[in-house]
């Protein structure tokens, strides 16, 4: 009567503290330029190495330049980076350095080159290492005083969290994407409805999910305030990790498979709280204010004051003068300054063909700044094998190279102040995208709908049936 999280966990613990937490035994950690470099520093003021270099994985994301990766101009970004080189070098961990073929958002990188496998437990100095957890892994974020920890002893001191089931029953409807159900999720639950738990998703909606669409779900579990989110393995999985780089061969594979066929929740498991949405009431989305969940369907109006206390109208109409809008007030038809598609959210090669399917055949808007940012250079070498390249370029958009990009203001890719920005990314707190940027989260086909016509548009009346939508 176990949950799959149960599961995982249980076969990881190394021990039980009592009155306190669990040390955790860890398969996976991922090392970014941003949080390991003061871990590091805790080692060589202990005196103590890398307990099992084979087991981390490093690469830079945050601070990598979109337009050209020769230099970063920023001391503060080139210090990191430069500081992640030579602390794997000194410390023997695998690096995949700015650059190279095998770099790209961490986050991106570890799925698809089978870095990150079922059954495993996941860590990573960020919060968005919930992505890894659509592959049927327990994928945490961590601080810099336990990445230390796991480099130490590649063990963790937690405390189990709660466990909730989120089930989406039905067919998407067409438009509707994964970027679309993590964003209705969180307008029901809040950005703090799954705190304390690790999230499951399950039902018919999500088995027919691609694997991007579930690295995208998983990828916003923790906006709305959960340590990890959770999809059990299925052929859809298998088929997506089998010839993998990292992932096993041969007679190992079919091994592996049996055993993580296992990976599921029991029948009978009881979960701390379950919740059950139908697919057919998702639309695309739109945020509307500072937090991911303060979001509508994209034909709907923002809320009205209606029925709010005093402190809540003030905390509203705070977020509206942020973003300069206004109670009621309907977004299609909004002038867009900037379309950003990319992020460990969407910044998959799923997520370019959507884009382009809406883009084919159209041009980019002469008012929108474009930024389109493959997640990582496998990524970016599929996009032209596809030839979804020429696609864009025929349609005035700019192929960029891999970068967290546009997601946060710590490369060059930063928003003006005052500017509006509709984004496949995953956060719209305020100063996100650069200092006093508007930013709306959004699917692709969204911000590709944008993209074109230059204000905010329902994409489902840009779709083709060609594309395999209905008009």
């Amino acid at each position: 009567m176990k949950t799959l999280f149960d599961k995982i966990w249980d076969a990881h613990v190394v021990q039980c503290v009592e009155d306190g937490p669990t040390q955790l035994y860890i398969d996976r950690l991922y090392a970014h330029e941003v949080t390991s470099p003061q871990a590091f520093d805790t080692l060589r003021a202990k005196g103590i190495g890398v307990f099992r270099p084979d087991h981390v994985v490093a690469m830079p994301d945050h601070n990598t330049p979109s337009d050209q990766q020769d230099h970063i101009d920023d001391p503060t970004g080139r210090k990191q980076v430069e500081a992640l080189a030579c602390n794997c070098a000194e410390f023997g961990i695998r690096h995949f350095p700015m650059g190279s073929k095998d770099n790209g958002i961490i986050h991106v990188v570890g799925p698809e080159k089978g870095l990150s496998l079922p059954g495993m437990t996941i860590v990573c100095g960020d919060s968005h290492t919930s992505t890894h957890g659509a592959v049927g892994a327990i994928a945490i974020g961590i601080g810099t005083s336990e990445v230390a920890q796991v480099l130490a002893s590649q063990c963790i001191l937690q405390q189990k969290p709660k466990t909730m089931r989120i089930n989406i029953e039905g067919t998407l409807p067409a438009g509707t994407t994964a970027k679309d159900v993590a964003l209705y999720i969180m307008s029901q639950l809040t950005t703090s409805g799954a705190t304390g738990y690790a999230v499951e998703y399950a039902g018919s909606a999500i088995r027919s999910m691609s694997m991007e669409g579930r690295l995208t779900l998983s990828n916003l579990s923790i906006e709305m305030g959960s340590r990890a989110g959770i999809i059990a393995p299925d052929e859809t999985t298998f088929a997506y990790l089998r010839d993998r780089e990292y992932a096993p061969k041969g007679e190992a594979w079919q091994r592996s498979v049996e055993q993580w066929r296992q990976l599921r929740s029991d029948d009978d498991a009881v979960f701390d709280r379950e919740v059950t949405f139908r697919a057919e009431d998702i639309a695309p989305r739109l945020t509307y204010g500072t937090n991911p969940g303060a979001g509508v369907a994209i034909d709907e109006a923002i809320p009205t004051l209606d029925g709010m206390s005093e402190t809540e109208q003030t905390q509203f109409l705070d977020m509206l003068n942020y973003m300069q809008f206004r109670p009621g007030q309907r977004l299609e038809g909004t002038p867009v300054d900037y379309c950003f598609l990319g992020a460990c959210t969407n910044g998959r090669i799923e997520d370019f063909r959507a884009f382009a399917s809406v883009v084919r055949g159209r041009h980019r808007a002469a008012n929108v700044v474009a930024w389109l940012v493959p997640g990582s250079w496998a990524v970016r070498q599929q996009i032209i094998d596809e030839g979804l390249d020429r696609i864009l370029e025929e349609a005035g958009f700019e192929l960029r190279l891999p970068s967290c990009s546009a997601c946060l203001a710590m490369n060059p890719d930063k928003v003006p102040a005052g500017k509006l920005c509709l984004s496949t990314s995953n956060r719209n707190f305020v100063g996100r995208q650069g200092p006093g940027a508007r930013t709306i989260l959004a699917s692709p086909l969204t911000v590709a709908a944008a993209a074109v016509t230059g204000v905010i548009t329902d994409p489902r009346t840009l779709l083709r049936t060609s594309d395999g939508w209905e008009k």
